[in-house]
């Protein structure tokens, strides 16, 4: 937040005016329009079965999504998102995934032989998706940034695979078989990492049932907002650049953010990286592209700071305050 002296630079001192909320103090309604869940998905339903059971447990009549869809038979981290927060979609999709999965071969293998064929498919590999896949068939590449042998027993082997978001895992362990000339196939696979959400954050569909029927029969709100998190949380890896609130209005409809509406900001942002763009209450506005680096967006007095990659604030909740911006 507006607070962590050590990685924000302040180009002018506002304060916050009446407009808007800090994320975790909307109005309930608003932070369900808001919210982000970071789902265990249990195995069995597909992803868009479970997201249109949380869907009916929270009886949300708004859009809900997932982020980055895992087959019915894989469990693990699936982020699912509520109203405004689906505008984030393809972003927190977008982020590299993690798994554990048993790898089966159909013939005995060396370890060091199986370890060294681990070792050839790290790095840019070719893969074609699955017949059963929501994307055309191409072939594409895509990175393996590790795969670590946590250990074997027999002819299955348990893997800990981190790779680009669209890499298929059935399919790689397939290729690992097949490079082996045993064959291959997966039994068994959890994804425990998406991008900066790993196990850790998430919550099972008992926990927002829990939540939720707590909150309509008494009236409180502190377990939904527990198992909900505000849309920010999908951002707090990201620098960021706080603008005045007369700046606001105008982002929400697209415009570029220009120096003048600049009032702090994160150290070391670089020029063409994505940038979170908030409110002076820690709101997101949108997603950016620095069109400056740090030190010229603070000792620069005119020029255009970032472009508008993603609007993610509704553009009713600050005014048009077109001639102070």
């Amino acid at each position: 937040m507006i607070d962590e002296v050590e990685e924000i630079a302040v180009k002018s001192a506002y304060e916050p005016g009446p407009y808007g909320y800090r994320p975790q103090e909307r109005p309930i309604f608003l932070y369900l329009d808001h919210g982000l869940i970071i789902l265990d998905k249990p195995k069995g339903p597909s992803s868009h079965e479970v997201t249109e059971r949380v869907k009916r447990i929270l009886e949300y009549p708004g859009k809900v999504g997932h982020c980055g869809t895992l087959d019915p038979k894989v469990s693990g981290v699936l982020p699912i998102v509520l109203g405004n927060a689906t505008k984030l979609s393809k972003f927190i999709s977008g982020y590299d995934k993690e798994y554990v999965g048993t790898l089966y071969l159909h013939g005995d293998v060396p370890i060091d032989e199986l370890k060294g064929a681990l070792d050839k498919f790290t790095g840019p590999i070719f893969q074609r998706p699955p017949v059963k896949s929501a994307v055309k068939r191409s072939l594409r590449v895509r990175r393996v940034y590790s795969i670590e042998l946590l250990s074997s027993e027999g002819r299955f082997h348990k893997l800990r695979v981190r790779v680009e978001s669209g890499t298929y895992i059935r399919k790689l362990f397939f290729d690992i078989g097949e490079f082996l000339g045993v064959g291959g196939s997966m039994r068994d696979l959890r994804r425990i990492r998406s991008g900066i959400f790993s196990e850790k954050d998430c919550v099972t569909l008992e926990d927002i049932k829990d939540a939720y029927d707590s909150w309509r029969e008494s009236g409180d709100e502190s377990k939904i907002r527990k198992v909900i998190l505000p849309l920010e949380e999908a951002v707090r890896h990201l620098p960021k650049i706080y603008v005045k609130d007369s700046a606001v209005a105008s982002l929400t409809h697209g415009a570029s953010l220009k120096v003048k509406g600049i009032c702090s900001l994160s150290r070391g942002i670089k020029k063409g990286s994505i940038v979170a763009l908030m409110t002076l209450k820690g709101e997101l506005i949108a997603i950016g592209r620095a069109l400056m680096d740090f030190d010229e967006m603070l000792s620069a007095d005119s020029g255009v700071a970032a472009s508008i990659e993603r609007v993610i604030m509704p553009r009713d909740l600050y005014p048009p305050m077109w001639k102070t911006g």
